[in-house]
């Protein structure tokens, strides 16, 4: 049973890819590693001892998904590809709506001239907006703050949108939260270019001594000790949560789905856990607030154990732990 991954050589993709080798899927990947490295495709083969086909190119290239649909019997397509930093959609909107919701076009009308009507979307939860009351529910109002939540919230509009046209579809909204740790192994793991833009990647490469100094943006959030405070789940979680959405698909019409643990930690929480774990002493400064973030995001995640039967197994420990195996042993990334 072949699955296509968009965005198949990225961070959570990467992850994703090990655990549907691992439960005897066939993987499809179409990646332009804009933001990602080949080497993750071959460390994934040599984690599951299993090969993965794959297509160097873009995901709004419909000529390309054109062949790739008509050289595999594909059966589902989990959709990761897409920009996806907060502060950068600020800066360059027209960049994110462009590349991000012109993915999603392509992707839909590709995949119904084929008759492959099984789609898990990568949403998140910046399409909740400012937050008015926490914990979020998927029925807690929808708003977005910032370009890329928006492009999100959009993805999801035109993904319902196609099914209340077609009842055929079977669609899958996965809202997760924030991702972070590696695989076991410490063989794959995040690889950001550049800066990160995600805390636990900067947090980590200070500690490496990749980075001088984490910046901390904004320190008078309405919160316990005025860091943003964010849902943060184990990577491998978030994978075992793709394998239950596929495993459940046919039973939805359109759904979507939080996928967190319900835990709430600060920016500070997080870089005194990584101290415990990695014994390093993280210098850090703060900066002024980034353009688009909120105080405080976590998740109810009820709905996932009900009707995917997921429930995250790793706690803030295992998170860092296997993040800081990543790092230590790939310090500059898979360029090592």
């Amino acid at each position: 049973m072949k699955i296509l991954v968009t965005g198949g050589a990225g961070y959570i993709a990467s992850h994703t890819n090990a655990l549907l080798l691992e439960k005897g899927y066939e993987v499809v990947a179409i990646d332009n590693l804009s933001n990602s490295s080949p080497e993750s495709i071959r460390r994934v083969e040599e984690i599951t001892g299993k090969k993965i086909i794959f297509y160097k190119g873009d995901t709004r290239d419909k000529n390309l998904l054109e062949k790739i649909f008509s050289e595999n019997d594909i059966y589902a397509v989990i959709h990761f590809a897409g920009l996806k930093a907060v502060g950068e959609s600020c800066a360059k909107p027209l960049m994110y709506y462009e590349n991000n919701l012109m993915a999603n076009l392509a992707l839909a009308d590709v995949m119904s001239k084929h008759n492959v009507k099984r789609l898990v979307f990568s949403s998140s939860a910046t399409v909740y907006g400012v937050p008015k009351k926490l914990p979020l529910t998927e029925q807690s109002p929808l708003s977005a703050t910032n370009p890329y939540g928006a492009t999100k919230l959009m993805g999801e509009r035109i993904f319902s949108d196609l099914y209340n046209a077609d009842k055929q579809w079977h669609i899958i909204l996965l809202r997760y939260f924030n991702p972070v740790g590696a695989h076991p192994s410490g063989k794959i793991g995040e690889d950001p270019k550049g800066i990160p833009n995600n805390l636990m990647p900067f947090i980590a490469q200070v500690a490496v001594g990749r980075l001088p100094v984490l910046k901390v943006f904004g320190n008078d959030y309405n919160t316990h000790d005025g860091t943003g405070v964010r849902d943060y789940i184990h990577v491998m979680d978030l994978a075992e949560a793709h394998i239950k959405a596929l495993e459940k698909i046919d039973n939805y019409g359109v759904e979507a789905i939080n996928v967190g643990t319900g835990e709430g930690y600060s920016v500070l929480d997080m870089v005194k856990a990584f101290e415990k774990v990695s014994g390093k002493t993280i210098k850090y400064e703060f900066a002024p607030r980034r353009s688009g973030d909120v105080d405080a995001c976590y998740a109810n995640c009820d709905k996932a154990e009900k009707e995917l039967g997921f429930k995250a197994k790793y706690n803030l420990y295992d998170m860092c732990r296997d993040l800081w195996r990543w790092q230590t042993l790939n310090p500059n990334g898979y360029e090592d």
